[in-house]
């Protein structure tokens, strides 16, 4: 009875230590995953889209059919009639609902693939750098003229299309696919112009194009 009872206790304590290892290892899984969640999964080169000439930046795809996307990007405005250049930054949200393989069922085996997304929206905010512009409204304009609005922050919306091109394993160094991507889009600013000048809608719509580099 008396080794019986040595060998329960055994047991239970075996049981216990195998319980907290598991919390230990679930717990530590977790932190894992929170930390590779922060590894950028693109690297983004855009035109245009009201961030300057040429922007770049990293990005990260999540959801469970990588449907949405965060940007973080940094732009050049080139000085044309101004003093200066200047810096911009956007930070993007996109959101690609369908994914359509477009390789013909001959192709399916091949290792080049190509995939096309008819659909993408794109709702980001962008500021250019310079005392130039401003939060609120300076006293030189009338009372509510610029209400709501500032010539620091822009918000914009974008509607686009992509078609991806999945580099084959053999030969893959730094990515394992390329998107080429455009939007076309317009912002805050534009739109109020268009209510109240009556300005054309195309002059309100600007076009963008761009490439993504996948890694992950």
């Amino acid at each position: 009875m008396l080794m019986c009872s040595i060998c329960a206790t055994a047991a239970d304590s075996i049981s216990v230590v195998d319980t907290l290892n598991s919390k230990y290892e679930q717990r530590m899984l977790r932190k894992q995953k929170a930390w590779a969640s922060l590894v950028p999964t693109h690297f983004v080169i855009q035109n245009a889209g009201n961030m300057g000439v040429v922007s770049m930046g990293l990005g990260w795809s999540y959801g469970k059919r990588h449907q949405w996307e965060t940007d973080l990007l940094f732009g050049y405005i080139p000085k044309h009639q101004s003093t200066r250049g200047k810096l911009t930054s956007t930070l993007k949200g996109n959101y690609i609902p369908w994914h359509l393989n477009i390789n013909s069922k001959a192709d399916l085996n091949k290792t080049c693939k190509w995939s096309f997304e008819p659909l993408t929206v794109s709702l980001y905010i962008n500021t250019v750098y310079g005392h130039e512009f401003w939060k609120s409204q300076p006293g030189r304009y009338p009372d509510k003229y610029y209400e709501f609005m500032s010539t620091k922050f822009r918000l914009n919306l974008a509607l686009g299309q992509r078609i991806t091109f999945d580099i084959p394993k053999r030969k893959r160094l730094m990515h394992n696919r390329i998107t080429l991507f455009y939007e076309v889009g317009t912002c805050d600013l534009y739109v109020r112009s268009m209510f109240q000048s009556s300005i054309p809608l195309k002059d309100v719509l600007g076009l963008s194009i761009g490439l993504k580099f996948y890694n992950l």
